[in-house]
């Protein structure tokens, strides 16, 4: 066979097995032949090793079809470059489909035998891209979990306003906020944060975050006593390189009063009238690193016209282009200015944002998942 047939073969292979599914025509073209893999290995192949290949990549990717670019043939070997676009609408290898189109760019080079078989195949296409696609798909769905364990509606309570944020750094991350309404009207309050990014933390907070829904509602329990219970649980069920940072405040609305624990959080500001601010401290190691914790409990009330801010070191610890923080000063400054009265409900989590958005500067990259939650009491109470 001359190298124009041998190329001659390889195009009709493309044209009739991979575009048009005649897959009975590798029984014509192939014969046992050696397949060199990517990562160096040989195996044995035949023609129905081809079939089943195909059937699986037709299947996987709808409306697929294969192009070729350019081809080269010396002596028995014919190398070709080829582009395919498909609909990835199964999964593929392990790959979780993405539902969107692809295109994928390979290399194949097949020696013939003297009767035009092919003998030996070298096989090289962009698997990288194609995991890629597959990541981001099982990413976003893994976001739209994130977001329905999210409080989808913020509870109303006569003479207060609930607002949360939370925006990850990646697709999904490990903050996480919680409105719980208890017993006796009360509310829970709870904010966290699982180190690290990503779906290990994503996987640690929803863990963490049903742990907490489920001791809460226990009758009688103080925030101190759903720490100490959570911590218990998640000892046993999280990485040992991981942990958990959450503060727990359980609200009474009809006296202000607000009673917390903390396990190593940021700590809360209490905005009071006449622009001061303090903190809400309490001691506690974060959950998740050692058994037998306990959980110092501290209780404030909230007047009238005061509120809590409650975020995560996302904020904080945003860099500017100089590398310069954001720091708890900062923060800290613009609660005590902040006057809620004048600029609307929820509006202190938007001049935060605002103010983090002219600080960092255009083109930051996110470097931590950001929450901010506030609970504010109304003047009129």
């Amino acid at each position: 066979m001359s190298a124009e047939e041998n190329k001659a073969i390889f195009r009709r292979y493309i044209e009739e097995v991979t575009n048009r599914g005649n897959l009975d025509l590798a029984d014509e073209i192939f014969d046992r032949y050696l397949a060199h893999q990517p990562d160096g290995s040989t195996l044995e192949r035949g023609p129905e090793d081809v079939k089943r290949f195909q059937r699986e990549f037709r299947a996987a990717f709808s409306g697929l079809h294969a192009t070729i670019e350019e081809q080269i043939a010396e002596g028995d070997k014919v190398m070709t470059r080829w582009r395919m676009r498909g609909t990835h609408q199964g999964e593929f290898r392990g790959m979780a489909p993405t539902g969107k189109e692809m295109e994928l760019n390979g290399i194949g080079i097949f020696r013939f035998s003297s009767e035009g078989k092919v003998v030996e195949s070298w096989d090289s296409y962009d698997q990288l891209s194609l995991r890629r696609q597959s990541l981001e798909q099982e990413l976003r769905v893994a976001r739209q979990i994130q977001q329905a364990l999210l409080p989808k509606d913020l509870p109303r309570f006569p003479g207060y306003e609930l607002s949360g944020y939370y925006q990850p750094a990646r697709e999904v991350g490990g903050d996480f906020y919680d409105f719980l309404e208890l017993e006796d009207g009360r509310l829970g309050v709870v904010v966290g944060d699982a180190t690290g990014h990503g779906v290990p933390a994503a996987l640690v907070m929803a863990n963490t975050q049903s742990v907490l829904r489920a001791v809460a509602q226990r009758e009688g329990f103080t925030p101190g006593q759903a720490l100490v219970e959570a911590n218990e649980v998640l000892f046993t069920y999280i990485p040992p390189n991981m942990f958990v940072t959450c503060f727990y405040a359980i609200l009474e609305p009809q006296s202000g009063r607000l009673h917390y624990a903390n396990a190593g959080h940021d700590l809360p500001y209490l905005r009071h009238h006449g622009g001061d601010a303090d903190e809400l401290r309490a001691r506690g190691m974060p959950l998740g690193l050692m058994p037998g914790m306990s959980y110092e409990e501290k209780e404030t009330t909230l007047a009238p016209g005061e509120g809590v801010l409650f975020y995560s070191d996302g904020l904080v610890e945003a860099h500017n282009p100089h590398r310069e923080m954001f720091g708890f000063p900062r923060l800290r400054e613009l609660v005590k200015e902040h006057e809620e009265e004048e600029e609307g409900e929820g509006s202190l989590v938007g001049r935060l944002l605002k103010e983090l958005s002219g600080f960092v500067g255009d083109g930051w990259e996110q470097e931590d998942d950001i929450t901010l939650v506030t609970l504010q009491r109304s003047r009129a109470t």
